[in-house]
């Protein structure tokens, strides 16, 4: 065998080839004696890299929405976590309900103007827990401020704030899909147990937003943009917990890592 060009410099199809995905991972703020941060959880960071098989990219959200174009750019998905801040009710009409919690408002501007530059440009999107919440926000719906406070709903915060994080993040309550849904299909399974760490739920779906799950009061559990042929996905639990010993969190992380991928390819 000839291994003159065993060591040649990789061709643009073969660097095309091993380019991973980058996904656009945006922080939020965070003070600590006197000093502020921009911030990401290696929770969310992990499945990232090693389900989805991508590059996350974390960008600050204290500097205003100037660059999002130029962010957006660079990127071949967007990937919303979830936050110990509640969204701003001054951007869908409440409020303030909510005084022992923090706000993010850099946050809230920036997110909901990638959300929407995003997905205009084909970008696939997974946000969590508020990163669903915003998607919702960025298409006109609306927010419980809290929900175990809302007649016929449950208490969807963790039982014990206390508690070990593995007893926080335990099973909590199920999960129904809609019928016949491509979740569903994605995950093999209509009904599940989540985690549920959420005081803040959907109340009303925004305009384009399809419901993909509930809980059993009926609070919107996970939805999508049909109106959007790329993957589109909001939900309300938490899978990045633990992600690569739960199995439908695993089929969640590679299915939006394959959509990234996808998208790469069309570059």
């Amino acid at each position: 065998m000839n291994n003159d060009n065993q060591y040649a410099e990789p061709t643009a199809q073969t660097q095309k080839t091993q380019r991973k995905p980058i996904v656009l991972v945006p922080t939020g703020a965070k003070e600590h004696s006197g000093h502020w941060y921009q911030l990401m959880g290696k929770k969310y960071l992990d499945p990232l890299v090693h389900i989805s098989g991508c590059v996350p990219v974390m960008l600050p959200t204290a500097y205003g929405e100037e660059d999002i174009e130029q962010y957006v750019d660079m990127a071949d998905a967007i990937f919303l976590s979830g936050a110990s801040t509640n969204i701003d009710p001054a951007l869908y009409g409440q409020e303030w309900q909510t005084p022992d919690q923090g706000q993010d408002k850099g946050r809230d501007h920036f997110n909901i103007a990638l959300i929407r530059a995003g997905l205009k440009r084909g970008l696939p999107f997974f946000g969590i827990c508020r990163g669903f919440q915003e998607l919702n926000i960025a298409f006109g719906g609306d927010l419980y401020q809290q929900v175990h406070n809302s007649p016929g709903m449950m208490d969807h915060r963790e039982k014990d704030p206390n508690a070990p994080l593995t007893e926080q993040y335990g099973p909590n309550h199920s999960v129904q899909l809609t019928p016949n849904s491509w979740l569903g299909n994605v995950l093999d399974t209509d009904h599940f147990m989540v985690n549920s760490l959420h005081g803040q739920g959907i109340k009303t779906l925004g305009q384009g937003l399809s419901a993909l799950a509930h809980a059993e009061d009926g609070l919107v559990e996970a939805a999508y943009c049909p109106e959007f042929k790329q993957f589109t996905l909001g939900v309300q639990w938490h899978p990045e917990w633990l992600a690569h010993e739960n199995p439908l969190s695993i089929k969640l992380f590679q299915a939006f890592g394959n959509a990234a991928r996808d998208f790469s390819k069309q570059k």
